[in-house]
């Protein structure tokens, strides 16, 4: 913004040397046939360009001075020469609040007093039709730089009616108070204005679609922001994040084919950084009923650290192992995210896929330690190691965990049903109960 004061204050002094240019401006008539013609700065219907106004004889030579002082960078100098002046000249009053309002935009604290100034500059309408438009322009971008956007809005707004031009910059800087102002609504209308007249100069901007993307998004319209970051990921194919926000806006919109769809050409570009980006490809997989892809994507970003190893990455990996019927390789995952927070349910789950892959001995190691950390339901545990001690042969240990089943409501239908068959299994091997 501070760039676009120090034009601003340029084109201040420029227009200042016309105070010098007049005495001589017969001078080089041939240079100025040659040029072209200049943009005018005003295009309503109808617009003629009005006679060039000059400030006067004795309010020029002290402008003049302003402007050498400007020149060699004395800045301070040139500010105070201009505020010293006193004129009751309607149109030298204006020029000179024009100018060292400008000077003063470009200072640090000191944008209250630009604000007044340049106010003032354009309050009688009679400066010359390019200075007033730049004034109402600048003071547009000064009150958004100084967080004053319903101001900024309506100098913008002055701006667009007095010349009968439209910008997409200043469309995109309107849009952007609105959003500042909460006006979320209000961000559509301008934000679509400037993506048109950027599209019609063959120079898109990310910047109005962001707007709008925020604007529907805030307002919890996720179709409309699906269909804006999907404009994004078209005309801006090389930015990895619109991939990555696309495939997450689909997510929320449960289109999961699509978002997985999204990812995975992100992901065979380069685009995904984050742990959060391959972690949401892992769980597309396993939505999309690829749980393989999500293994191989998880093992290998847990693998090198991106994505952390803690007790919550483990147990997605389990579950895809899990779904893809790797019953011992889901099993060891549980294992190693139970032992982070000593997760009693972790080490359950770890125990029945030990005993889906039969290893019997494993589940009874895995159960107990659930035991021994404390569980809701014991009954639950206790009757699954009845049950891996049954098939081990175990029938007095297993009768054992069978009796404590049956202290439990949910399962002691079950429970009375296996101990006579524990005792009639134990009894044909003459083992004793």
């Amino acid at each position: 913004m501070k760039n676009l004061f120090k034009v601003a204050v340029v084109a201040a002094t420029l227009s200042s040397s016309l105070v010098l240019a007049n005495v001589a401006h017969a001078q080089d008539s041939d240079a100025k046939k040659a040029a072209p013609a200049p943009v005018l700065p005003v295009e309503c219907p109808g617009y003629k360009r009005g006679t060039t106004q000059i400030v006067g004889e004795r309010t020029g030579k002290k402008v003049q001075r302003a402007f050498e002082a400007y020149n060699e960078d004395r800045i301070a100098e040139a500010i105070q020469i201009l505020i010293d002046i006193e004129t009751s000249d309607t149109f030298d009053k204006a020029y000179v609040d024009r100018f060292v309002g400008n000077l003063l935009a470009a200072e640090k604290d000191r944008a209250d007093e630009a604000l007044v100034r340049l106010t003032a500059s354009v309050s009688t309408k009679v400066l010359n039709d390019r200075e007033h438009a730049d004034t109402l322009r600048l003071l547009g971008d000064l009150n958004l730089q100084e967080k004053e956007y319903a101001n900024a809005i309506k100098w913008y707004n002055k701006w667009i009616d007095f010349t009968c031009k439209e910008d997409p910059a200043i469309y995109t800087r309107m849009a952007q108070g609105f959003y500042e102002l909460k006006q979320l609504d209000k961000i559509i209308v301008p934000a679509d204005k400037a993506i048109a007249l950027y599209t019609k100069e063959g120079k898109p901007n990310k910047n109005p679609y962001v707007l709008k993307l925020t604007s529907y998004y805030e307002r919890k319209d996720y179709p409309s922001t699906v269909k804006v970051a999907e404009e994004l990921v078209r005309q801006f194919t090389d930015t990895p994040r619109w991939w990555t926000q696309l495939g997450f806006f689909y997510m929320l919109v449960e289109d999961y084919k699509k978002a997985l769809s999204t990812f995975e050409m992100a992901y065979g570009q380069g685009y995904l950084t984050k742990a959060s980006e391959f972690k949401a490809l892992a769980q597309l997989y396993s939505t999309n009923d690829i749980p393989f892809k999500a293994t191989k994507i998880l093992e290998k970003y847990i693998g090198n650290g991106l994505i952390e190893k803690n007790e919550s990455n483990y147990s997605l990996l389990a579950n895809a192992h899990h779904a893809s019927k790797n019953h011992k390789e889901a099993a060891l995952n549980y294992e190693i995210a139970a032992k982070f927070e000593n997760n009693a349910d972790l080490y359950r789950k770890q125990g029945l896929l030990l005993m889906s892959a039969e290893d019997y001995k494993g589940a009874v190691v895995a159960f107990e330690k659930a035991l021994e950390l404390g569980v809701e339901e014991p009954g639950r545990i206790h009757f699954s190691l009845m049950e891996a001690n049954f098939y081990q042969n175990k029938f007095r240990t297993a009768y054992k965990y069978v009796l404590e089943a049956k202290k439990s409501k949910q399962l002691r239908r079950n429970a009375e049903a296996w101990a006579p068959y524990i005792k009639e299994k134990a009894k044909n091997r003459g083992i004793t109960i």
